[in-house]
């Protein structure tokens, strides 16, 4: 299987800089996997396509501020992107220009926040620091943080406007779950309202948390596929959702998911323990054609960069020569790409 095989061209004026007016006011693509047929509709139109024969399962991962701006003593400006965190108040980081850094360097964020870098790690340009700070380092993130937006999204933060309008829009109306540096965005579309009318309908919801990690933005880089490796990404199930999906497979009911991380989450689990429960654990598992999915049936999700791993769960899922075509049809037509893009239901 080679990366070339899931290139495509997307023009630079498809990809989406700014979120849709209103959230499920985005366009979907609906595709029907057995009749292989593609309809064209807005996302407030799954509540007509979920009924009671279904469960949807979401991920409540919130988005931390992990972006900080600062500066050297000599005034440098260094950009710290947070990763993952560790004890003893330290965090793996991404450093720019990271040729301005080496170990011991203090690099200033505020007045109450610094960090000293530690030393580089031999992961592909990640880097250990400590992070000097009084009281709670979220309380402080929310502060003097920016939200990390995808480095495909090349706006400029102009105004407080923007600004605010990606701390609301970044971030899932579920959220609830501090730990993730990337939005799961095919989450964005909802609204409580749709939830609702969901519910009212008689789809069960559960949530899981998987902290989605930079690995969501690195692309594969080696021409055969199988010898790329996924950066770990913690994920938690709690006993409520564990239950509700066994009970859902038991029924015969169909178990959606909402994002390439709910699927992750769920199928690392059942390959981890034969089964679907309770647990906290870390996913590596890296999907693509012909992969036979154990737990999920059909799933909400964006549009993919090229080459991209996300790219390759879809086409193990749809089948790669289906994806393509209706990637080709969302280009014809205009659908707007990746984060604060629209979105397919692969039914």
């Amino acid at each position: 299987m080679l990366l070339s095989e899931f290139d495509y061209t997307l023009p630079e004026e498809l990809i989406a800089q700014t979120p849709a007016d209103k959230r499920e006011n985005s366009r979907m693509m609906h595709l029907d996997v057995n009749n292989k047929l593609i309809e064209h509709k807005h996302f407030y139109d799954i509540v007509d396509l979920l009924d009671d024969n279904h469960i949807l399962i979401l991920n409540n991962t919130k988005v931390i501020p992990a972006r900080l701006y600062g500066h050297k003593d000599t005034g440098a400006r260094i950009e710290v992107f947070l990763l993952k965190e560790h004890e003893n108040k330290e965090w793996e980081v991404l450093i720019k220009p990271s040729k301005r850094v080496k170990e011991g360097t203090v690099v200033k964020i505020a007045n109450e926040l610094s960090v000293e870098v530690i030393q580089p790690l031999p992961d592909d340009g990640k880097w250990l620091v400590k992070m000097i700070y009084k009281g709670n380092i979220l309380d402080i993130l929310h502060r003097v943080g920016n939200i990390p937006l995808p480095p495909y999204i090349e706006r400029k933060m102009t105004s407080d406007e923007l600004k605010n309008l990606d701390f609301e829009r970044y971030q899932t109306v579920y959220a609830r779950e501090e730990g993730s540096v990337a939005a799961p965005t095919a989450g964005l579309h909802f609204t409580q309202e749709i939830l609702k009318k969901l519910s009212d309908k008689g789809v069960d919801i559960g949530y899981v948390t998987l902290n989605v990690g930079i690995g969501t933005f690195r692309p594969v880089k080696c021409e055969n596929i199988l010898d790329h490796k996924m950066d770990s990404e913690t994920f938690e199930i709690p006993q409520e959702t564990a239950d509700l999906i066994n009970k859902a497979k038991a029924q015969g009911k169909k178990v959606v998911a909402v994002g390439t991380t709910t699927v992750r989450t769920l199928e690392t689990a059942f390959q981890q323990f034969g089964e679907i429960k309770a647990c906290k654990s870390a996913s590596e598992l890296f999907i693509y054609p012909p992969y036979e999915f154990k737990v999920i049936d059909k799933l909400i999700t964006n549009f993919h960069l090229p080459k991209s791993t996300l790219l390759m769960l879809v086409s193990a899922l749809a089948g790669k020569d289906f994806i393509f075509k209706a990637y080709g049809e969302a280009i014809k037509n205009k659908y707007r790409f990746y984060s604060y893009g629209d979105c397919m239901f692969i039914d």
